[in-house]
């Protein structure tokens, strides 16, 4: 029932217009009061030929069309001489009028059954407009009148009707007004499921800062040893981020902190500093990152760094022989190991720590609750860095967070070179071949991305083993290929053969977003780029540009080009602010899919938007952290409310939580 309820109609059919025959405008939907004339049915054995029925008023005629009819049933339904009220959109076939298929034929008496306004609801492979509208109507039948959770001062300040009336009347819409996000009933629904969202934050966050933590912190030796190591000097932000870490490392309560930084602003360096700061209280650290790919990329940078402050590092992942990870599993448990970085190998059963202080999980968005709960389980009182450079939206990162404590670098690596970013027509992809070609052969290193992985029945996107086909006919070099549904070890050989040179050109779809580095790479080509979202593409772009070369990324689009696409490009071109870039891909698309695929560490709404609704989730925000201050366990009257509204929303592992507690 509260799935039907929950599933909104984004559109309307006005049945309200009701015309005489001669004053029916072809293109509209129609109500007519007819007479029904003679019928025509179909000749034998030719079902192209439709089934028709004359009807007329006192000012002219039209017919009505059925395709596949059965004659039995339309003269039952439309007796001649009899009077019925049809309603359906009509148009012009030559000069005379016609309805095909119309949505309603009924009598005089039965006028009301044709919706004056009804409707419409997206649908899915098998499921009619009409079954999905008779079962709404039904589970609308069955809401029931129940206790209000939201303070009459505040409902009353809102003008916003109750939670039962709301819902029958974002399913009764009379206008195209009503079906604006920013309708008082639609506002009402908005914000009960951000309450319970922001309920559920609330309670996390407080369950959280009562566990007990312990303070580390550390002589500073090993931190400035890596320092000087460093080829470069700590940004401005950096140094911030870095105070803030350890800050929070030195309380007495557990750390939960978001690092956020744009592609190339040196979170991994930040990172290994905090955990060298773990060390220097003679505890462990551990780095978690989604992929073998980045996990490797970043013991790259931190195993040379660390070893040169005299620090123990080992890389954990699937793919690595027993005797390996049998090897670095005895040197976590003795605590010979001081830093593991690895991918979900690290969290397995058989892995135990000495002393795990400190936790970075990188990408964290990538990652499930259960898989970083996993993590600091490993451990006692872990403190928790999680990371992404997917800047996310500080309205996003309050529905996922609530007031969760951020850093952010917003500084690029100094020598870093703007991405010279063009947009360039499907039209002119050969002139785009020959410009890759010349790229390589000059010894640049040149990604190409494309949206799928094979060609589908119902969709004209290129797939990747295409391209990699046509551009290995088409240039006489190396070119390599790189997908989601490669093993991981053929993942790896492929990136480590672009990395090293041995293939110049590398086809690959959205597995190189997040991670790869190839400092050598200086062109990028993103085919079919309308189809992305802003924040991939940026993660994209930032493939290349991360040496001191000149780097260019081209965004090859199918035209013509919607409003909305038009926008992201227009934007992707005009800044390489990550933090903008998240921002407008908010405004554009809204909340709902704004990293450009769902991701497990964010939450997604039904009826709340996030583009239209942001200053909904801050009161939301500051009526959850007062019921919870209140009324921790959700006991009075307005809190067994709230659990009502938690069930209904499905956030009952929180009402577990409680009735255990």
């Amino acid at each position: 029932m509260v799935d039907l309820c929950w599933h909104l109609p984004t559109g309307i059919i006005d049945r309200r217009y009701h015309p005489t025959i001669a004053e029916a405008e072809p293109g509209r939907v129609v109500t007519l009061t007819v007479t029904v004339g003679t019928h025509q049915p179909a000749p034998p054995r030719n079902a192209r030929v439709p089934y028709k029925v004359w009807c007329f008023d006192e000012t002219g005629g039209l017919s009505l069309v059925f395709f596949h009819a059965r004659g039995d049933y339309l003269r039952r339904v439309l007796p001649q001489g009899q009077t019925r009220i049809v309603s359906g959109r009509v148009d012009r076939y030559g000069e005379a009028l016609q309805m095909t298929h119309p949505d309603f034929i009924v009598s005089e008496a039965e006028m009301d059954q044709v919706d004056r306004v009804q409707p419409v609801y997206r649908l899915t492979s098998g499921l009619s407009a009409k079954v999905l509208g008779k079962a709404t109507l039904e589970a609308l039948k069955t809401v029931p009148d129940l206790p209000e959770w939201l303070t009459d001062h505040h409902r009353d300040e809102a003008t916003w009707p109750s939670w039962s009336t709301a819902v029958r009347q974002v399913h009764a819409p009379e206008s195209e007004a009503d079906l604006d996000s920013l309708a008082l009933p639609r506002q009402r629904l908005a914000y009960d499921e951000l309450l319970a969202n922001q309920v559920v934050v609330a309670l996390t966050r407080a369950r959280h800062r009562q566990r007990p933590g312990r303070s580390l912190s550390g002589h500073g030796r090993l931190s400035e040893a890596i320092e000087r190591t460093l080829p470069f000097q700590l940004t401005t932000s950096q140094r911030s981020a870095l105070s803030d870490i350890r800050a929070d490392m030195g309380a007495d309560r557990q750390m939960l902190r978001l690092l956020q930084g744009d592609v190339g602003s040196g979170k991994t360096v930040v990172a290994l500093l905090a955990m060298a700061t773990a060390i220097e209280a003679d505890t462990q650290a551990a780095l978690m990152a989604p992929t073998e790919i980045l996990a490797r990329q970043h013991f790259a940078t931190i195993q040379p760094l660390a070893a040169a402050a005299g620090l123990n590092t080992a890389l954990m992942i699937g793919s690595a022989g027993t005797a390996e990870r049998s090897r670095i599993a005895l040197g976590l448990a003795s605590g010979d190991i001081q830093i593991v970085v690895g991918t979900h190998a690290i969290i397995q059963q058989s892995v135990s720590f000495r002393d795990l202080a400190f936790a970075v999980v990188d990408e964290q968005h990538r990652f499930g609750v259960h898989q970083r709960m996993l993590l600091a389980a490993k451990g006692r009182s872990v403190d928790l860095l999680v990371m992404t450079a997917t800047p996310i939206p500080r309205t996003l990162l309050l529905a996922a967070y609530g007031d969760i404590d951020e850093s952010r670098l917003t500084e690029k690596p100094a020598g870093r070179k703007p991405v010279d970013t063009r947009a360039v027509s499907m039209e002119r992809m050969h002139e785009v071949v020959d410009a890759v070609d010349r790229a390589t052969k000059q010894g640049a290193r040149a990604y190409w991305i494309c949206p799928l992985v094979e060609e589908s029945e119902v969709s004209d996107l290129a797939a990747a083993s295409d391209r990699h086909q046509m551009l290995n006919a088409h240039l006489l070099q190396q070119v390599g290929l790189v997908h989601g549904r490669m093993k991981t070890s053929e993942k790896d050989a492929a990136m480590r053969r672009f990395a090293d040179g041995d293939t110049p050109i590398l086809v690959a779809t959205t597995v190189v977003e997040v991670g790869v580095d190839v400092p050598e790479a200086t062109l990028i080509v993103i085919e079919h780029a309308e189809r992305f979202g802003l924040a991939q593409l940026h993660q994209l772009r930032g493939r290349v540009g991360r040496g001191d070369r000149e780097s260019t990324c081209l965004l090859l689009y199918q035209g013509p080009l919607g409003e909305t696409a038009r926008a992201r490009l227009r934007t992707i071109r005009q800044t390489d602010d990550g933090f903008k870039i998240a921002e407008e891909d908010l405004r554009i698309r809204g909340g709902g899919d704004v990293l450009g695929t769902r991701q497990s560490g964010l939450p997604s709404f039904r009826l709340a938007d996030l583009a239209f609704h942001a200053d909904l989730l801050a009161t939301a925000r500051d009526d959850a952290r007062s019921i919870v201050e209140q009324d921790p366990q959700l006991t009075s009257p307005r809190g067994q409310a709230l659990r009502t509204l938690l069930y209904l929303f499905q956030r009952d592992e929180v009402v577990r939580y409680l009735q255990a507690a």
